[in-house]
């Protein structure tokens, strides 16, 4: 099991990330501030690139790193949001980037407009 403080804590009975295999599986990360446990304000943009600061807190905690992700999972509310989080994306990780899927969803927790998660290999 992965925790650390700098990122949120689980909203629901599951953990901030696993490791196993020799890899790093977050789970998924919306924009919830980690010293406050509020949703990030400021849309898609900020609460994008706060989950992926949460994640990158989970893989650090993992002795990984954002440069070693190979597949991540966004999820939106609404698909107009998509070059909006292709922003936040591009600026969190270094490339090549990593594989991704972007799925389309009726509603997140909190009332977040996307989350995303990643998996990694393991070690820095």
């Amino acid at each position: 099991m992965i925790h650390t403080s700098n990122a949120p804590g689980a909203l629901a009975p599951y953990s901030q990330g696993m490791a196993g295999a020799g890899l790093v599986y977050t789970s998924g990360q919306i924009g919830l501030d980690p010293a406050t446990g509020a949703l990030v304000e400021g849309g898609v943009p900020a609460e994008a690139a706060q989950a992926l600061r949460n994640i990158a807190a989970i893989l650090d905690e993992a002795g990984s790193g954002m440069d070693r992700v190979l597949k991540t999972t966004v999820f939106l509310v609404d698909m107009a949001d998509y070059p909006t989080m292709n922003d936040a994306y591009r600026a969190a990780f270094p490339e090549p980037f990593p594989g991704r899927t972007t799925v389309v969803v009726t509603a997140l927790p909190a009332g977040a407009h996307i989350e995303i998660e990643a998996v990694a290999v393991a070690g820095t």
